[in-house]
């Protein structure tokens, strides 16, 4: 099973594709590391997002707590406060990092909504890479606006030899929108298909992947169906920061199946209403294609991306042999 710990709502950002900042949770309403100790252990994967994490004054203590939970552990962070998360980092080593860049400098600050965030992301990167950090990284979600940095992201990453993730706007209750569409769906959908071509060349196995989900990413722009079933609530856990467990976050009405301040995870996980939202969940028509969904749907129907990639890398030598 994987897992996803929303801490909190509140965000030092103004992001254009969510307004989570603009309903942000009170301190005194968020879970506490107490809460995140009822969550199942052995977790295969386990985020930890919000909001901004790092604006949690405890952050270093659920940070311990869910550690002991899971074989992995990443937190996503729009890397602003580079001294706490350096901080913490060396104090886990073992921990994973990715920060948000949504563009080149201007693009990302501007669509970020924060003054100097390319400038402080990147500092943070360079900490942690200074300090050796293994796991670390940065992402990017994609609209019109900045579907034609990506490429160029892609490259920065691998120049650094960091991670790259890629995302897409979506709405849902958890990002506060329904009105973010794309206007040019075919060129962002060519844009996720250039970066899926590149990554299929590179060496890694886990490279490949990566291909296979932007392949998913330019399917979901162009409005298809979901390329493999959508198992969150059955493979996928969230907790909210009020102590909700939900399937997911990308709903366009929250489903919670319980709450971890009254009961514990097993209760709400094995009830008749985790049941039926489960059933809410399987005729779920919004098909969408977000890592927290789409990663484990891969893990468990790995046959699917890898016959994908098979087909994809020797039609790709075809095309070379040909040149």
């Amino acid at each position: 099973m994987e897992g996803c710990v929303i801490v909190t709502y509140r965000c030092n950002a103004k992001c254009y594709m969510c307004n989570t900042w603009r309903y942000p949770t009170k301190q005194e309403e968020e879970i506490t590391p107490g809460i995140i100790e009822k969550i199942p252990s052995g977790l295969k994967f386990l985020n930890i997002t919000g909001g901004e994490p790092f604006l949690r004054d405890d952050i270093e203590d659920i940070v311990d707590v869910a550690l002991r939970k899971t074989a992995r552990l990443v937190i996503s962070s729009n890397g602003y406060f580079t001294d706490k998360i350096a901080a913490l980092a060396r104090k886990f080593p073992s921990v994973g990092i990715r920060i948000s860049i949504e563009g080149l400098p201007a693009a990302n600050d501007e669509l970020r909504g924060i003054k100097d965030g390319f400038d402080h992301g990147l500092r943070t990167l360079l900490e942690l890479q200074a300090m050796g950090m293994k796991d670390i990284g940065f992402g990017i979600t994609v609209s019109d606006r900045n579907a034609k940095d990506m490429v160029e992201l892609y490259r920065l990453s691998k120049a650094m030899d960091l991670e790259f993730a890629t995302a897409s706007t979506h709405n849902s209750f958890y990002f506060h929108k329904g009105d973010n569409t794309f206007k040019d769906p075919e060129m962002v959908a060519r844009e996720f298909e250039k970066v899926s071509r590149l990554l299929l060349k590179e060496k890694h196995p886990k490279k490949w992947f990566r291909s296979y989900f932007n392949h998913g990413m330019a399917n979901y722009v162009r409005g298809g169906k979901r390329l493999l079933p959508c198992d969150v609530g059955t493979d996928v856990f969230f907790l909210d920061p009020f102590g909700n467990i939900l399937p997911c976050n990308g709903m366009d009405v929250a489903a919670p199946m319980g709450n971890l301040r009254n009961q514990t995870f097993e209760e709400i996980w094995n009830s008749e209403h985790a049941r039926n939202v489960r059933e809410q969940v399987r005729h779920c028509d919004k098909n969408c294609w977000m890592i927290g969904s789409a990663a484990p749907a891969m893990k468990k129907n790995i046959k699917v991306p890898i016959a994908w990639i098979i087909q994809n890398k020797l039609f790709s030598k075809k095309e070379g042999c040909g040149k």
